[in-house]
């Protein structure tokens, strides 16, 4: 079956010059659409977008800004290359901006419109593969974790990669970003997943009991051991071992644990007997582990041993709106738990989830929503029953306040009041917008941003005040 030709929108009211450009395209194997007037393109546009279009900016109803520009806003996806008359270069630079992928100036030759038409279609056709490889393979949530950020994305590709291999993976990240969480999907999306997945904290086991719970013991072997007992390797078994802040073991058993992982073989504590075990290594640690390397606190050769897969998780001030995914979905599942009415936060604090730096990252957004839901009911969370330090704000403005107290009545007339970032932020932009007669890129253009910026944050805005 023969593949269907590439479609080009031609928007050009010159009749011969269109028969004229259909030629040159219809030679060169394209599908040509023909549109002599500005309403006429834009309801071909609306029913099925063609990949690229041609378009004359002197149209006899609308300018050729106008198409671009609802091109444009309405993301539909096209590759448009603009036609203009010589001497107007400055205009077709000012759509180029605006969003046209090139230009060709009046008058010009077969070869030109086809090779530009050319670079317009290869154009387009990767930006659907982008678009397409997003829509597949960035998510929102995934085996155990809830975030649409790009660290989170990166996080989840290296997790797939990762987990059908026996090889170590070691995971960093400041305590809270869920290194557990990563550990367990590791396990889960390898071929081990049906069988144990054994987690040792490292740090929360005394020093001297550590070789026991690793390895295990027999009877009799030290004071307090009634019986045989098997160890986190023996238990994991055909599976997974987690050994969490590995940078908190002591360097004697550091070592027994590089030779259990070059051998693959373990002694009970008090045993002479070596026991063979299949397991696959995951450790972790919120430490850095070359600077614990260098100090002499974590064996060289261990490190080279469990570094093998790298996997650094982001601290949550990094994951952006990642900050609300999290929050909104604690919020439904505590008040399911809570039986409360809680559904969602409202507009002002969003602005101060998204402002917090979140030093204790998922985890202290945990307990934060945990005590919002458990404290109180109702359906939407407000700022002023949130818990400190988040509810801080207007107690760090105090000492100022009071500082400015003591002015004359002349000094605090003339002092301009402080008012809150964002609404000065949404003001300046929607100034920008209504100077430019609506034109969004061209706002953007002028406060020296990007369009997509000005369009989340409205969308932003209007989420806010219909919540």
């Amino acid at each position: 079956m023969a593949e269907s030709k590439p479609r080009v929108l031609l928007v050009e009211d010159t009749r011969s010059l269109a028969v004229v450009y259909e030629q040159y395209l219809a030679q060169d194997g394209y599908e040509v659409l023909l549109a002599d007037c500005g309403q006429q393109a834009l309801a071909q546009l609306l029913a099925s977008p063609p990949p690229v279009v041609l378009l004359d900016l002197e149209l006899p109803d609308m300018s050729g800004m106008e198409i671009l520009q609802q091109i444009t806003e309405q993301q539909l996806p096209c590759s448009v290359v603009v036609i203009t008359a010589h001497g107007s270069v400055d205009v077709a630079v000012e759509a180029m901006r605006l969003g046209a992928f090139d230009f060709l100036t009046k008058p010009f030759d077969g070869k030109r419109l086809c090779a530009t038409a050319g670079n317009a279609l290869k154009h387009q056709q990767l930006s659907s593969l982008v678009a397409q490889y997003r829509e597949n393979f960035e998510r929102s949530s995934f085996a155990g974790f809830i975030g649409a950020s790009m660290p989170m994305q990166a996080v989840y590709r290296i997790i797939e990669s990762a987990a059908p291999s026996k090889a170590t993976v070691f995971i960093t990240g400041e305590s809270g970003t869920g290194k557990e969480v990563c550990a367990e999907a590791i396990h889960q999306c390898s071929p081990r997943r049906e069988q144990p997945f054994i987690a040792l904290n490292c740090a929360a086991i005394p020093h001297d009991l550590m070789e026991s719970e690793i390895f295990g013991h027999v009877k009799g072997s030290f004071t307090g051991a009634q019986g045989d007992r098997k160890g986190a390797a023996s238990l994991a078994d055909g599976g997974t071992l987690f050994l969490d802040e590995i940078c908190e073991m002591d360097l004697d058993l550091q070592s027994k644990l590089l030779r259990f992982i070059q051998t693959g073989t373990l002694q009970r504590v008090g045993s002479g007997k070596l026991e063979t075990v299949d397991v696959r290594f995951v450790c972790a640690t919120n430490r850095d582990p070359l600077v614990e390397v260098k100090a002499g606190r974590f064996r060289e050769d261990l490190y080279y041993r469990l570094h093998v897969i790298p996997l650094s998780l982001p601290p949550l001030r990094e994951r952006g709106e990642d900050i609300l995914l999290l929050a909104r979905d604690l919020l439904l599942r505590y008040a399911k738990e809570e039986n409360k009415r809680f559904k969602d936060f409202d507009a002002e604090a969003v602005r101060v989830l998204l402002d917090y730096p979140w030093p204790g990252n998922v985890r202290e957004l945990q307990n934060v929503v945990r005590n919002i839901v458990v404290l109180n009911d109702r359906e939407l969370v407000s700022p002023e029953i949130l818990p400190p330090p988040l509810n801080g704000s207007q107690g760090r403005m105090a000492p100022l306040l009071a500082a400015t107290a003591t002015d004359s009545p002349v000094q605090a007339a003339s002092r301009a009041p402080i008012r809150p970032l964002w609404l000065v932020e949404k003001e300046t932009i929607e100034q920008a917008i209504a100077s430019c007669d609506g034109n969004i890129p061209k706002a953007a253009a002028l406060l020296e941003i990007s369009p997509s910026t000005i369009y989340r944050k409205k969308q932003g805005w209007e989420e806010a005040e219909r919540g």
